[in-house]
């Protein structure tokens, strides 16, 4: 679907506001600039610096996937091309503007908005836009992705302000999280795996999921409830996006106590190690365990992770750990689905390695949390759009939202329009 073209056109959108730093969120933007887009790209600070580092990762991924796949031969499309190239990625990011939360942004035409903390990942946001004037505004709120409550890391999202309509994100719409302690769930494989001498492999996004893993693996070595064993980062962005989560450990977007008392940063545990080099990588992919290593991407879907993948898959002492959402058609969901082989590289791998699937450790709110943070504003919105899940998810969160809340709600699909006096006015 990304190589389709818009169904608007991009030259005639005058701004975009973007939530968050996520590739699903921000990885289209350099082809919709390549598409004709000239706009502003309005985002808070913190996600300005993590999309430039998301986005030429994700241009150098699909340039060297391509590549690889012209090389081996194994790509359905000849030749096989990037979506977007690193060129792309520079001219895209001359149009952000960071924008602070709480200020709002005059776009003109009767058109404002402002940015509001969503608790999801550093600098995450959602959006308030006021539409119209001499009394007769209206105001949405997209909720981008919310974050969750009382969990590590990132503080809770701010409560949602008041509006007419919500456009609600429902990733885990139709699902609460495991309660259970991340240690009741890991300690046991964790510990069986390591002293049988395997490696646990963790795919991880670079973003977020990749510092809440570290400094949760730190914890848990510093207190013993796990056994102290090498750790390994190994990916050039999730080292970076670490340096840009430890600038702004006081900032308010990430939670209290993330120093020690030295004013060193707790988000790595002492014994980790940096991969930043494809031969780095190599050599790590060439040690025995034990080991913990920690690679992008999260869902598998490329990237050096891929590589350990192969390799320990095979062998049945090794465990992958799969620490977040996994969507539909990706190797990841396959894997946590109990897939017996996974193709890579033109190759099906058989795999004989135990999966873990670790709950609790996504930065998305559930089913419960995502009403909550709905009433958590003032007033309730008269109409929700519910979006940004999986169909089933999206319609048991409209199905709650409209039941429990008494609001209407709709579930809107690619291409659908809706003319919002209509909709307020039924």
């Amino acid at each position: 679907m990304n190589w389709r073209p818009p169904r608007f056109e991009p030259h005639s959108v005058d701004a975009l506001l973007l939530t968050h730093a996520h590739v699903d969120h921000v990885g289209y933007i350099p082809r919709l600039v390549r598409e004709g887009f000239r706009g502003r790209i309005y985002c808070t600070p913190p996600t300005v610096e993590l999309a430039e580092v998301l986005l030429l990762d994700a241009a150098k991924l699909q340039e060297e996937d391509a590549d690889y796949a012209n090389r081996k031969g194994f790509s359905k499309h000849t030749p096989a091309l990037p979506l977007y190239t690193a060129k792309d990625v520079e001219f895209a990011l001359r149009r952000f503007e960071p924008l602070d939360y709480g200020d709002w942004l005059e776009l003109g035409g009767g058109v404002r908005a402002r940015m509001h903390n969503a608790g999801h990942i550093l600098g995450s946001a959602f959006v308030e836009v006021e539409a119209g004037g001499d009394g007769h505004a209206r105001r949405i709120v997209f909720s981008g992705d919310v974050g969750r409550y009382n969990a590590p890391l990132h503080t809770d999202p701010s409560p949602l302000t008041a509006c007419d309509a919500l456009v609600i994100e429902s990733t885990y719409g139709d699902r609460v999280h495991d309660a259970t302690p991340l240690i009741d769930q890991i300690k046991q494989p964790f510990t069986e795996t390591l002293s049988r001498g395997g490696t646990v492999l963790i795919p991880s996004f670079a973003l977020a999921r990749t510092q809440l893993v570290t400094l949760m693996l730190g914890e848990l070595m510093d207190s013993g409830e796990l056994p102290r064993v090498p750790v390994h980062v190994d990916s050039p962005m999730a080292i970076e996006i670490t340096r840009i989560y430890s600038r702004y450990l006081n900032s308010g977007d990430l939670d209290q106590g993330l120093e020690d008392g030295h004013g060193k940063s707790k988000l790595l545990p002492r014994d980790v190690t940096f991969h930043r080099t494809v031969d780095e990588s190599k050599q790590l992919n060439r040690l025995s365990g034990p080991r913990i290593i920690i690679s992008s991407s999260g869902m598998l879907t490329g990237g050096r992770v891929l590589h350990h993948l192969r390799r320990l898959i095979p062998e049945p002492e090794n465990l992958i750990v799969l620490v977040g959402y996994q969507a539909a058609g990706t190797r990841g969901r396959l894997l946590r689905d109990g897939a017996k082989t996974l193709r890579m590289h033109g190759q099906d791998v058989p795999v004989r390695a135990k999966v873990l699937n670790v709950e609790g450790m996504s930065a998305h709110a559930d089913s419960n949390e995502l009403m909550r943070w709905l009433r958590s504003g003032v007033s309730l919105p008269r109409a929700a759009f519910v979006t940004h899940g999986e169909p089933e998810a999206s319609a048991a969160l409209a199905k709650r939202i409209g039941g429990e809340a008494g609001v209407t709600s709709f579930t809107p699909r690619i291409g659908d329009e809706f003319d919002l006096n209509d909709v307020l006015a039924s």
